[in-house]
């Protein structure tokens, strides 16, 4: 996995919950360097502490600017544990967009998955509640607002237990385990380019 390196280097990361998508921290807690020991790679978006899953991360700032900027509206695909089971009615509020601080989202692709993805298992569990159910659904979004998944899913009534990235564009997570990380190839690179030229 850690091959010589390049002088342009991106990678994709399974990032685990409770590290954060940076490389150093006052407090002390977990970074990717804890993970990740390539000079000059840097996280190409977001991935909140408390969120699991696919993080990109390159010393091409070109690339990285294709993958964050909104304008380019990469898609993203997340699988999102909520409480309860969502209506019809709920999942439709979210793909139309739901306003958050005054903002209405951008449609998003939502449905409800007829049976529990197989994931690794997280470290810290959910907190199980006897009298209440979960479901799994999968969303992609198109932009990236802070925390937006969970704000999204709150505000129709059903909160995100758990929340894992599986795809940026083209790149899927696949089967990278939590605190795995490989290089891109070329060939994904430029799919990269290809998805958001094309929108």
């Amino acid at each position: 996995m850690n091959r010589a390196l390049s002088r342009v280097q991106t990678i994709a990361f399974n990032k685990p919950y409770g590290v954060l998508p940076c490389f150093t921290d006052p407090e002390g807690r977990p970074t990717l360097a804890d993970y990740i020991d390539l000079p000059g790679v840097y996280a190409a978006g977001r991935l909140d502490l408390d969120s699991e899953g696919l993080l990109l991360l390159t010393s091409d700032g070109a690339l990285a600017h294709h993958i964050t900027d909104p304008q380019h509206k990469l898609p993203k695909l997340y699988l999102a544990q909520v409480e309860r089971i969502p209506s019809e009615e709920a999942l439709e509020q979210v793909r139309k967009g739901v306003l958050l601080n005054g903002k209405t989202t951008r449609p998003a692709e939502v449905r409800l998955l007829a049976e529990d993805p197989q994931l690794p298992d997280r470290p810290v569990p959910i907190r199980f509640r006897k009298n209440v159910p979960t479901a799994w659904m999968e969303i992609t979004l198109r932009e990236g607002l802070n925390r937006q998944v969970r704000r999204m899913t709150a505000s129709v009534g059903h909160p995100t237990l758990r929340l894992v990235r599986v795809a940026i564009g083209p790149i899927a997570l696949g089967d990278l385990l939590p605190g795995q990380w490989r290089d891109l190839t070329s060939g994904e690179i430029g799919q990269i380019y290809s998805a958001v030229s094309r929108r």
